[in-house]
């Protein structure tokens, strides 16, 4: 595999960056589509895919989230053409069938144990979600992922009905440039990490 070129990289990382305010412009959802299918590409152990993804498209399903939201997100999150719930399926290995054949059983290696299903569940939909955001990014769209929400909230709004537990948001649109802080600092590679 080769290395992407210089633009791919800046456009997914180095000038990338986390937005607070957007541009009037929507989301077809062709696109919306498109973005779920190159985040469902990315690895998950054993092919979980336990993430799940609620598309809040619409002024009337912003509200039903307002509830949730910390009070400071909601100028935000109602300007955003799309927010995205990222959340995740505990019975996500109802799925293993399907999705990991070649190992007979993988299913009830989780549905034996609940605490290793709620871990792998949540590991791997929180890795999904990081994989919406490069996607995203891949298809020119700005992101601007937060918490600032009552999960217990927005699960009993949202997921009565299926039991699909909410990890974060993510806004979706096309970010006003000129509206953003000044990057924060990031940690150099002798403080974060060990070469061994």
């Amino acid at each position: 595999m080769n290395a992407i070129n210089e633009h791919a990289t800046q456009q997914l990382f180095t000038e990338a960056r986390t937005h607070s305010h957007w541009q009037d412009q929507g989301i077809a959802a062709d696109t919306l589509r498109h973005l779920y299918h190159l985040t469902s590409m990315g690895p998950t152990s054993m092919n979980t895919l336990p993430a799940r993804f609620v598309f809040l498209t619409t002024p009337a399903a912003k509200q039903r989230l307002l509830p949730a939201l910390a009070e400071g997100n909601h100028e935000k999150t109602l300007a955003a053409p799309v927010t995205v719930i990222v959340a995740h399926d505990l019975k996500f290995y109802t799925e293993l069938p399907e999705l990991f054949p070649h190992m007979t059983g993988a299913d009830q290696i989780f549905a034996k144990d609940t605490a290793l299903a709620e871990v792998t569940a949540f590991r791997n939909g929180t890795l999904q979600g990081a994989w919406l955001i490069l996607a995203a990014r891949a298809l020119g769209l700005d992101c601007g992922p937060m918490s600032g929400f009552d999960n217990a909230k927005a699960d009993e709004i949202f997921f009565t009905d299926n039991g699909w537990k909410s990890n974060f948001l993510v806004n979706l649109g096309y970010g006003v440039e000129d509206k953003l802080h000044e990057r924060g600092k990031r940690l150099d590679v002798e403080t974060a990490c060990i070469l061994l």
